[in-house]
Parts: C-alpha cells; sequence; structure tokens
C-alpha cells in the first residue's frame, strides 16, 4: 500500500512516498530516521515507532554566509549533517564542502539541532535562530573560508509625514516647527 504526502520544508514542496516504512524525497530512497522533516507524517500513519509530532517540533534558522540568507525549517531531530543536505539543494555544494556554525562554535555532523541548543523555544518562526555558514576553498582538501556574515543593510530614514508627531504641541506648533 502507498501513500502520497507533501511534506512542506522550506520554500519547496517535496513529495514523500511511504511504502512499508520507506520514504522518498526527489525520487530517493531513504529510512525513516533520515527523513527527519517528514516524522510527524510518518508518526500520523503508524510509519515510525516512538517519535510522536509533539516530542520533535519544528525549529525555524536563518542561515548566513556572507550576504547570503536562507530561511528554513527543521525538526529538532534533525542532524547538522542532514540540514547539510538541505543547504546542498538549495546552494548546490555537497555537505563535505560546507561548515556550520553557532555562535562561532562549530556544529558536529552527527549532533542533531536539539542538541546543537535549537529548540522550538529558542528558534520561533518570529525570531529564527542563526547560523553561520562557511564553503571550502576550491582546490583545497582541508581548507575551509573564514566565517563571515554581512549585517543586514539599515533602512532608509523615515519620510518627515511618517513620522510620530509630539502629541503635546498644537498643529500650528507644528507648521512652525
Amino acid at each position: 500500500m502507498k501513500y502520497d504526502f507533501v511534506c512542506n520544508l522550506s520554500i519547496r514542496k517535496w513529495k514523500v512516498r511511504l511504502s512499508q516504512g520507506i520514504v522518498g524525497h526527489r525520487n530517493t530512497e531513504v529510512s525513516p530516521a533520515e527523513g527527519a522533516c517528514c516524522r510527524s507524517v510518518l508518526w500520523a500513519s503508524g510509519g515510525l515507532r516512538g517519535t510522536s509530532p509533539a516530542e520533535d517540533m519544528d525549529v525555524f534558522l536563518m542561515i548566513r554566509r556572507h550576504k547570503t540568507t536562507i530561511f528554513t525549517d527543521a525538526k529538532e531531530s534533525t542532524t547538522v549533517y542532514e540540514l547539510k543536505r538541505i543547504v546542498e539543494g538549495i546552494l548546490k555544494r555537497a555537505p563535505e564542502e560546507q561548515k556550520l556554525f553557532k555562535d562561532d562554535q562549530l556544529l558536529e555532523d552527527s549532533k542533531t539541532l536539539g542538541d546543537c541548543g535549537f529548540t522550538n523555544q529558542t528558534a520561533r518562526p518570529q525570531a529564527p535562530a542563526t547560523i553561520g555558514l562557511a564553503f571550502r576553498i576550491s582546490g583545497t582538501e582541508d581548507m575551509f573560508e573564514q566565517l563571515r556574515v554581512d549585517p543586514f543593510s539599515s533602512p532608509p530614514e523615515l519620510p518627515d509625514v511618517m513620522k510620530p508627531q509630539d502629541s503635546g504641541s498644537t498643529a500650528s506648533e507644528q507648521a512652525v516647527q
């Protein structure tokens, strides 16, 4: 028996096929443990035992490198390596060519996002957690670029008509100012 589901992962909708406990992303077969973004779908259909959606909460992330920012979501049980696979799908750089950082500390591939301190309390939709990204320097085996995240640009100053006005002054006093 086969079931088709749509798993919302970041800005992409990937089709997930559940067939005897196997999940496929983009026509690639992976085990349910590797299909972290589909755990709630698997749990609801009985395909994954022992993990309920309540235990596996969403975390919202901003992955930043130079002037590039990727907004994505994942489960707390997603490993750092699986997050690198998400970045690979967007930026077309293999996980082995990436290093991910939290507060200038290198994240280990085998750890989950929850183990690294990313929870539904620290990485909310309205305030996503920031992860730094560095790539391997082309043509080298073990040299990576320095972590660099450029600050966001400042918005332009508000026009005078949109600035809040002092409620204590009268209209004639405002005209004189």
